[in-house]
């Protein structure tokens, strides 16, 4: 990158820079003395040449979209003559297929051993519902071990967590969507983050109880319970039998203590929200950097947002492992393609208005800051959502663009960590995985200083390098692996992020 006084232009072929500041018509900026021909804020785009209407824009050293008027050098860039354009890109599967070098120091964190030879970084108990119907009852019955100090006697467990969410019903027994509610639910069931499962169901319900733990082991520890409202004879006798058989959880979860763990045992979700202008230059580069840091430990990350990587999957791709990986990538997007068009939905329809206000034009633009999470690293494989997490190393699982959404999948295919970036401002925790907080730019992490637990402004107000900031993360992720409260645990989020991705029709 070079950096100019108050713009910053990434790529040698780039015709657009970023503003740095808030500048106003009249200034003169940069090395090549450009004169502004209006007003840009802070974040968003200059044309540092001038830009015929059909051609190219570039940021990245990447297209972005193509200009819809003519624009002058010295010219805001943004939606009032920018759009998307063709975009065809040349996937070459595994054509920079390279791994990272080993690392050589072995580093371990404080974690929770798993009979099924995972580590947890939590230790939660987990009331996990079939079905909407029993929501409010696993609700009651958090509510009545929290009134009777159930947990007293229980020091090692960090907490119950009611999941309760608006599907399981109403909806068909054998296509993707109940395959991929079935993958959640069971994903949660056996997440190394919780000590122990009560599952409870209505009775009549599409996502059977039955089938969800029937022929099968959920839990190699057997710290799991289950039971039926209609079975048990109603509400007051369901939260009276599920207290009894959520103390039996509990004594088994409490056992369960700290002890070190090979960080290759971590899996880290990386997701990002309220994205800005910054979010591509700072806090997702500098994820990047952690992923590939995990990655070289032997641990496990995961990019997902399969409808915010559109126009960038050819930067994935050619990482791929083998052309068989990437070719799974692009089936992926194709069925996206045809899942929004379908549904009469466009796969342009980010950025939305937040990032649009940060900076942010096309979802071109958004996707190519987005994959910079993903550092540097071979792309292993490709998962279903909520799709159990086999392989270590840099992977991807598909999901939806929607923060609560996507970060559900990923708790469900195994994620013992979250790390989110945002520039505008996202709020959210996703209990039983602590979840990070990494802010783009310094005014907002000041703003907000309450909710964000890592400034990467400091890349641009104070100098400092992507690769210091990317180890500063990297040591966060042990810390908090290991008990360390993010700013979203302390605030006592995760009571309702829990959402499941709803595919088909609600009948």
């Amino acid at each position: 990158m070079t950096q100019l006084p108050r713009l910053l232009t990434l790529s040698p072929q780039d015709n657009v820079a970023i503003a740095l500041d808030d500048l106003a018509a009249g200034d003169v900026v940069g090395q090549d003395s450009l004169t502004l021909v209006q007003s840009v804020a802070r974040g968003h785009k200059v044309a540092i040449a001038p830009i015929a209407a059909g051609r190219n824009v570039l940021r990245y050293g990447q297209i972005i979209g193509q200009a819809t008027a003519d624009i002058a050098a010295g010219e805001h860039v943004h939606v009032h003559n920018l759009g998307m354009g063709e975009h065809a890109q040349d996937y070459a599967h595994a054509s920079e297929a390279t791994e990272l070098n080993a690392a050589t120091d072995a580093r371990t964190f404080d974690g929770y051993h798993r009979a099924d030879g995972r580590v947890g970084t939590r230790n939660y108990l987990g009331i996990l519902t079939s079905v909407n119907c029993s929501g409010s009852v696993a609700k009651f019955i958090a509510e009545a071990a929290e009134k009777s100090g159930l947990l007293d006697d229980f020091p090692n467990i960090d907490g119950i967590v009611p999941i309760t969410h608006g599907t399981g019903c109403g909806m068909s027994g054998e296509n993707e969507g109940y395959d991929t509610l079935f993958r959640t639910l069971a994903g949660y069931a056996q997440h190394p983050n919780f000590g122990g499962i009560l599952l409870i169901g209505l009775g009549c319900e599409v996502m059977q109880v039955s089938a969800l733990v029937g022929g099968r082991p959920i839990r190699a520890d057997g710290a799991l319970r289950y039971m039926t409202i209609q079975h048990e004879g109603g509400t007051r006798k369901t939260i009276e039998k599920g207290l009894t058989e959520l103390r039996g959880i509990a004594e088994l979860a409490n056992a369960a203590t700290r002890q070190p763990a090979p960080i290759s045992h971590l899996m880290v979700g990386m997701q990002c929200g309220g994205s800005d202008g910054y979010s591509g230059i700072t806090a997702n580069p500098a994820l990047g950097v952690a992923s590939d840091m995990l990655v070289q430990h032997g641990g496990t990350t995961i990019l997902s947002e399969t409808s915010e990587i559109y126009g960038a999957e050819h930067l994935l791709t050619r990482r791929a492992s083998s052309v068989e990986v990437g070719e799974k990538l692009i089936d992926r997007v194709r069925w996206w393609e045809d899942y929004t068009a379908r549904n009469k939905g466009e796969m342009d329809n980010n950025p939305s208005p937040g990032n649009k206000r940060g900076g942010l034009t096309t979802i071109l633009e958004k996707s190519l800051g987005a994959v910079a999470k993903s550092g540097s690293a071979l792309l292993t494989d490709v998962y279903l959502f909520a799709e159990k997490i086999d392989k270590r190393g840099f992977v991807f699982m598909d999901s939806p663009g929607f923060d609560p959404c996507s970060v559900t999948g990923q708790i469900a295919s195994g994620a013992n960590l979250i790390v989110f970036t945002t520039g505008r401002g996202s709020v959210s925790g996703y209990m039983p995985t602590p979840c990070i907080k990494i802010a783009t730019n310094s005014e907002m992490y000041a703003r907000m200083a309450d909710d964000m637990d890592v400034n990467c402004g400091d890349i641009i107000s104070e100098g400092v390098s992507l690769h210091d900031k990317g180890a500063e993360i990297f040591e966060m992720f042990i810390r908090i692996a290991s008990g360390e409260q993010t700013k979203s645990e302390d605030l006592g989020f995760g009571g309702v992020e829990f959402v499941p991705w709803q595919i088909g029709a609600v009948m």
